[in-house]
């Protein structure tokens, strides 16, 4: 395999698959700061940690079973072709709890986020809308991860990318001339998800496809096996709804909505810088994933390092430019000029992304030991930075500096993290 060539390919498509992700989430951010103000951008931001833990499931149970299907399909195992149905059954199971608890308790699930009556009153719709279509957002990481993993990573970014300018065009549509409100942001977000599943479908179905759906007795077996491998994804979600659900709780206390609203402007931007690395972590993992089949050894230190470039690299060009342009970018999500708002975004803005100097090689790496089939070092680096250190740093350093410290601590939260790295590749890939 030549490595070079196979990583710029699977990179660079799942990096724009990625983006076109997080890109949807930014166009409800801005088109509901328009039609709803800052209240609109709070009940958003107070709801991001159920869009992740949805997302997070998806993520584990797609990737950690398309993993598994990779490694079996190099070799040549029989059980390869029963991943994709057992995939598809449980991501159906939970995402009806998901759709049930969302349909009947909206208003529970914002008030348990830490909504108040106006915030509730605001995003109650919005929320019994998106979890409805729980499903939807599952099947599209099943369906595009299992793609990936069989040698169609451009028919994986398309999917992705096609589906999240689908979402951008129906949130207009649905919020503006036919004046649906936050309700038609929702709908639109929720029902995306499925052009997405749609052109994942045709390639799965066609003769080019290594891909079977092969019905069989659900196994929770190969599931809790998929997910060891799948863990790093969901942690790599779930910690952006971890820290957004720290972070709310934490600047509530210390500077009231306008806060949380500026800190729903910073954290909705560091989603695509987050998906940027994320990208680079699932286009390495069908690499890896490979290369383990084979047992090539260097060559997976050679994608490791091609992904440690390239998240330095993207790092320098992304932070340069909010550095920059930190006034022009919280400017676009504050349409009503609250200069409060403004004030706490740009600084926040600056402070927050340095994390993503180390937070870039974490993800990238997370990813890579999940794909080497290295479950508890991918874990240990996965939960540290996903839950342990995150919390830590925040709640400590908020009480010792503040807001600055509130943005701040991700950045120490990675770095701690990063130190995990380093002794866990020492112990996995470069010990081999």
């Amino acid at each position: 395999m030549n490595v070079t060539k196979q990583f710029s390919k699977y990179m660079l498509r799942s990096v724009l698959g990625m983006v076109g992700i997080s890109l949807y989430l930014l166009a409800d951010t801005y088109f509901i700061s328009i039609a709803v103000g800052a209240d609109g951008i709070t009940a958003l931001n107070l709801v991001l940690p159920i869009y992740s833990l949805i997302f997070a499931v998806g993520a584990m149970i797609g990737v950690g079973s398309a993993i598994r299907f990779s490694v079996d399909n190099v070799r040549r195992s029989d059980d390869k072709d029963k991943y994709f149905f057992n995939a598809l059954f449980w991501g159906t199971s939970i995402g009806l709890i998901f759709s049930f608890t969302g349909y009947f308790f909206p208003q529970k699930v914002m008030t348990f986020m830490g909504a108040d009556s106006v915030i509730c009153a605001v995003g109650s719709g919005y929320t019994r809308i998106f979890m409805s279509c729980a499903p939807f957002f599952i099947y599209n990481h099943i369906f595009n991860a299992f793609v990936r993993n069989d040698n169609a990573p451009s028919i994986a970014m398309a999917a992705t990318l096609l589906s999240s300018f689908f979402n951008i065009a129906a949130d207009y549509i649905f919020m503006f001339p036919m004046k649906m409100g936050m309700e038609g942001a929702a709908l639109a977000t929720g029902i995306s998800p499925l052009i997405g599943v749609l052109i994942c479908g045709i390639r799965l179905t066609s003769k080019k496809s290594s891909v079977r759906l092969v019905f069989s007795v659900p196994s929770i077996k190969k599931l809790l096996y998929s997910c060891q491998v799948g863990i790093s994804s969901f942690v790599g979600e779930i910690s952006s709804g971890v820290t957004t659900a720290v972070f709310n709780g934490l600047i509530l206390a210390a500077a009231g909505n306008t806060g949380v609203a500026a800190y729903g402007i910073v954290a909705n931007c560091s989603l695509v810088a987050a998906s940027i690395f994320n990208g680079i972590a699932q286009g390495s993992q069908p690499i890896v994933s490979s290369l383990c089949g084979d047992g090539d050894i260097k060559g997976i230190k050679k994608t490791v390092r091609l992904a440690a470039l390239t998240s330095l690299a993207f790092f320098a060009v992304i932070f340069s430019a909010v550095f920059i342009l930190a006034e022009e970018i919280t400017g676009v999500f504050n349409s009503e000029r609250d200069l409060l708002l403004s004030a706490y975004a740009e600084n926040g803005i600056r402070l927050y992304f340095i994390g993503f100097l180390f937070a870039g090689l974490n993800i990238s790496a997370a990813g890579i030991l999940s794909a080497a089939e290295a479950a508890r070092a991918a874990f240990s680096v996965s939960v540290s930075r996903g839950f342990i250190a995150i919390i830590l740093c925040a709640v400590i350093m908020s009480a010792v500096w503040g807001l600055n410290g509130i943005w701040l601590s991700f950045a120490a939260a990675e770095l701690i993290t990063f130190i995990i790295v380093i002794f866990e590749m020492k112990r996995t890939i470069y010990k081999r």
